[in-house]
């Protein structure tokens, strides 16, 4: 990814600005709706940002007045069709829900990942933005967990975030009526952080995104987020302590710690020196991902 530069996929551009990649929805004539394919290639690109180590965090937004209107459903009743259906011994990959490939690479993220929500999220274009960490949006975003509505059930693993995010309560009265919830019911509950005027969302997310990673230990900062996450299915605070104490013993020893106690010391800026993928490899373990 070229620096301060965009590219451009099919139904979305990848930019990047000042050390955070931006990812744009740019089919506003569509709601900025998102095939299988778009899915894929989000994950690839995900995938490239880490790689390449110019990006601290990821801004997701979208163009025109919609932020995203979830999946596409240009396939009309075969939408959500098994394609196992169509293409018999096609393999098990081809009919899992497309939404949770997404909401499971999001989970997986070793970057911060901010929702600058423009406009309406609707379906896919919200639960994509339930494995994020931050959630900004517009004053006149509408946030919609239709599936009922549509006679199927949430996905993208929605069902696992919305519950942890806003409560199980709240989590059922939005999946099950289906209705819009304005943005300002959406910050009450907890889905969002803030609520600004549409202008303003996406700066307003860059400082934010900019802000949890400009002063932090790109390893630490990922190491955190993983250790979060995953502690939400841990039993027993033990389960932390083993990890926590893992780390701390580790990366305690390590030079990115040296650094951050030596610049504190001097009043000045750290500069971290370990890459994350090289930092965090050695813990991998604690994070395993269950087979399908």
């Amino acid at each position: 990814m070229p620096a301060e530069s965009a590219r451009e996929h099919d139904g979305f551009s990848l930019a990047l600005e000042a050390g955070v990649a931006v990812i744009t929805f740019n089919r506003p004539e569509k709601l900025n709706s998102l095939s299988r394919q778009t899915v894929l290639d989000l994950c690839a690109a995900l995938d490239s940002i880490e790689a390449n180590g110019q990006a601290q965090a990821v801004v997701f937004t979208g163009t025109g007045r919609a932020f995203s209107a979830g999946a596409d459903l240009s396939g009309g009743v075969d939408t959500f069709r098994d394609r196992r259906d169509a293409a018999p011994g096609a393999k098990a990959v081809d009919s899992r829900d497309f939404g949770g490939i997404l909401a499971l690479r999001l989970f997986a993220s070793t970057l911060p990942l901010v929702a600058a929500v423009n406009g309406d999220a609707v379906g896919l274009g919200v639960t994509m933005t339930l494995p994020m960490d931050v959630r900004i949006a517009a004053d006149t975003a509408r946030f919609g967990f239709v599936f009922a509505r549509r006679g199927i059930v949430p996905e993208a693993c929605s069902t696992w975030f919305l519950p942890r995010v806003v409560g199980v309560n709240r989590a059922l009265e939005w999946t099950m009526s289906g209705r819009l919830v304005p943005a300002e019911e959406a910050l009450a509950a907890g889905l969002l952080r803030e609520v600004v005027p549409p202008d303003d969302v996406v700066s307003t997310a860059l400082d934010h995104a900019r802000s949890l990673v400009e002063a932090s230990a790109p390893v630490s900062v990922a190491a955190t987020r993983q250790m979060m996450w995953h502690g939400l299915t841990q039993s027993h605070p033990m389960e932390a302590h083993r990890v926590e104490s893992d780390l701390v013993r580790s990366l305690g020893a390590g030079p990115d710690a040296i650094e951050g106690i030596s610049a504190f010391i001097e009043k000045r800026a750290p500069r971290f020196p370990t890459p994350t993928a090289e930092g965090l490899r050695p813990f991998r373990r604690w994070w395993t991902r269950p087979d399908f």
